[in-house]
């Protein structure tokens, strides 16, 4: 008896063990959420993370709260969501540079953005363009190959950095347009764009939000959207690839997730969340003024296949660069 009675109170042990993550689960969320941003305030980023942060609360019922970890280029607090209880209550509002280039960027980061992540859902895109000072006598990507081909070594492009994207989308075009565009790194956008005006150099490649007002003045020349498919703000501006640069598909994407093993049941909540709150026609219209075009797809599936091509695509870039950070 007292045998039947000690396999039955481990029995039952068992079943309110194996039971508490489905309560949990069901009970989710009972408390604030943490998304972290890993770049400082102030950025398009941490605007876009607060701007849908904002808007989840209606759906969770639990407010979601922004914590910025800055450094490493994103390394630091993609190391720390990692690391994170996989409970649901940690997220990483993440870019290109922790979700997919980093890691054949630096010599070691401590996750990987494939398995120590679960998508949850991918935001959009923060399309680039390329631009060149009005003194390029090229109206657009043809006659900018044709010219640079007919002076090799003249032009050059500038980027906000070794290992930025707009360093790795020069050595993407060099590479699929047979260029020889010479890599000039500035320390941050500002001053690669200062110099750009001044004609210091040539050309560079920059996201369209920051480049449209130079655009609309004439103090820039739009040859090539950078992504796909054209921007919804210069709707106008043929994409790189259609003016015969195949394959050329470039822009800063933006996605969240969660660490690794989170519940399914979680992911799912949350993915049904953001979804709904990207459906919201303010929301909508903050993101788009912040530069946003919205992705075809919301699925966590989608997200995890996408950072799945992003970092072998990058990882080919990176390479062919020669860049490599500590």
């Amino acid at each position: 008896m007292k045998l039947w009675h000690r396999v039955a109170a481990i029995a039952a042990c068992s079943l309110c063990v194996s039971a508490t993550p489905a309560f949990a689960q069901k009970d989710y969320p009972s408390k604030p959420i943490m998304m972290v941003v890993t770049y400082p305030p102030g950025g398009p980023t941490d605007a876009m993370a607060r701007t849908l942060a904002a808007a989840l609360k209606t759906s969770l019922g639990q407010p979601v709260v922004i914590e910025n970890r800055a450094g490493a280029g994103g390394n630091i607090g993609a190391e720390a969501v990692a690391r994170a209880e996989p409970d649901g209550y940690t997220l990483m509002f993440g870019t290109s540079a922790p979700l997919a280039i980093n890691v054949s960027l630096y010599r070691k980061i401590n996750y990987d953005p494939v398995k120590s992540f679960a998508p949850v859902i991918q935001i959009g895109q923060l399309p680039n363009v390329l631009v060149v000072n009005p003194s390029i006598p090229a109206k657009n990507v043809s006659e900018l190959i044709a010219y640079g081909k007919a002076h090799p070594g003249k032009l050059s492009y500038a980027s906000s950095g070794n290992g930025a994207s707009s360093h790795l989308a020069g050595v993407l075009f060099n590479n699929l347009a047979g260029t020889d565009f010479q890599h000039v790194p500035y320390k941050g956008t500002g001053p690669a764009l200062n110099d750009l005006l001044g004609g210091q150099v040539s050309m560079t490649f920059t996201d369209v939000l920051t480049a449209l007002p130079f655009i609309k003045s004439g103090k820039v020349r739009a040859l090539g959207v950078t992504t796909k498919a054209r921007s919804q703000a210069l709707p106008d501006v043929p994409t790189v690839a259609e003016q015969g640069v195949q394959g050329f598909d470039v822009s800063v994407f933006f996605g969240v997730v969660a660490p690794a093993g989170t519940p399914a049941p979680v992911i799912a909540k949350l993915n049904h969340a953001f979804a709904e709150a990207l459906q919201k026609p303010d929301v909508r219209k903050t993101l788009q003024a912040q530069g946003l075009e919205f992705a075809p797809s919301t699925t966590p599936e989608q997200l995890g296949g996408f950072v799945k091509s992003e970092v072998s695509k990058w990882r080919t870039v990176v390479q062919k660069s020669g860049a490599q950070l500590d």
